[in-house]
């Protein structure tokens, strides 16, 4: 029986390894060590020896792992194979002691090609909290130079879309609500009053039947923002709004039509905005410029503000949730119980983020309520 202390840090690592022996892992195992630990087992001992062979031979080389994850399922790819072979830890071991290093064995010449076969595809990039907001093909559709596949991105909108269309559906298929409302029909009245209720109380200077045709416009975009933005925190779903072309062409597009409205209710008159009354003639070319710039940032400022906090908050959620994961399985009772306090910050952060979402339905549409009032109304 072979006795020998080494200081570890990989304790999946050590936990696979005793997985391929058949050897039910024991507290000794399973937890991190503040100091060196005693290995009584030979298998054992050689199994270690050869993940900190490995480790050390990828720093040589200059191919270290970029994270911890793919380091581990690394490993296992490399010696699991081997295992199941029929060699032995103590083989292995010995075989690359006869050969003075890793680089000149079978195990080298594996490793080697794993790390080849994963630089390709792309495996061993660093895991991000910006993986959760990529656009992926569900169906591939190309015709010609047109990409025209159905994405994981159409999916959400077209489920956002038909929420929508199920929720009114419901509350009106038997021609019309109830006397006594249920809480579905309340929720849709509660929203087809709000945005009259905003329209009148933002867009001042118009009798009631012209504010009317603003109201199906605005309350489609309501709507649909109430219901987008609160879908990506649901777990596996994926944030619409997260996407600045999604916004942007949002914005764009509503900026776009009130300008269109401007230039109905006042001709050529509409450009008046970019000159209140009463200004200076030596700095008229310097505001004129001004109001220009700030009138068309507008198209930008909606959309902007919306990924951001979209993206922002979903990153944080994503980033204090895998701290707090990784915490929880360190297999430690310090760790866990110190797992937490960060538990509690991603519960309290993931109210706060779903309150951002549905509040950014309403500062969008108050925005536009504010464009439309100065597009209507000038200066």
């Amino acid at each position: 029986m072979m006795m020998s202390r080494l200081s570890l840090t990989d304790m999946k690592g050590r936990n696979r390894i005793l997985a391929h022996m058949k050897i039910k892992p024991t507290r000794r195992f399973l937890t991190m060590p503040p100091a060196p630990i005693p290995y009584n087992n030979h298998e054992s001992y050689c199994g270690v020896q050869i993940l900190l062979k490995i480790s050390r031979y990828l720093n040589e080389t200059g191919r270290p792992l970029p994270s911890y994850n793919a380091h581990r399922d690394f490993r296992a790819e490399v010696l699991g194979p081997r295992l199941d072979n029929g060699e032995s830890f103590s083989g292995i071991l010995q075989g690359i002691n006869n050969a003075n290093g890793i680089g000149n064995t079978p195990l080298g010449q594996d490793i080697r090609d794993l790390y080849a076969e994963w630089e390709r595809t792309g495996e061993l990039l660093i895991p991000s909290p910006l993986d959760q907001f990529g656009i992926h093909p569900i169906l591939d559709l190309n015709i010609g130079n047109f990409y025209l596949s159905f994405t994981n991105l159409s999916l959400s909108m077209l489920l956002t879309l038909g929420l929508v269309l199920l929720l009114v559906f419901v509350v009106t298929k038997k021609g019309g609500g109830k006397s006594v409302p249920n809480a579905w029909q309340s929720l849709v009245e509660l929203i087809y009053d709000f945005v009259p209720n905003l329209v009148n109380e933002q867009i001042g200077g118009l009798s009631g039947n012209v504010k009317q045709k603003f109201f199906p416009c605005i309350s489609v975009t309501f709507t649909f923002s109430l219901f987008r933005n609160p879908q990506g925190m649901i777990p596996f779903s994926f944030t619409v709004t997260s996407h600045f072309l999604i916004t942007l062409a949002l914005s764009f597009s509503i900026f776009i039509g009130i300008t269109i409205v401007g230039f109905q209710r006042h001709g050529l008159h509409f450009f008046s905005f970019l000159l209140p009354a009463g200004v200076p003639l030596p700095l008229a070319p310097f505001l004129v410029l001004l109001e220009l710039i700030s009138h068309c940032f507008r198209a930008l400022s909606s959309g902007i503000r919306l990924f951001a906090n979209m993206m922002a908050g979903h990153s944080s959620v994503k980033i204090l949730s895998g701290f707090a994961w990784t915490m929880l399985f360190l297999n430690n009772i310090f760790y866990f119980i110190g797992d937490l306090g960060p538990l509690f910050i991603v519960l309290a952060l993931t109210g706060l983020e779903l309150g951002v979402a549905i509040s950014q339905a309403h500062v969008s549409t108050i925005s536009i309520c504010i464009y439309l009032n100065d597009a209507t109304n000038l200066h």
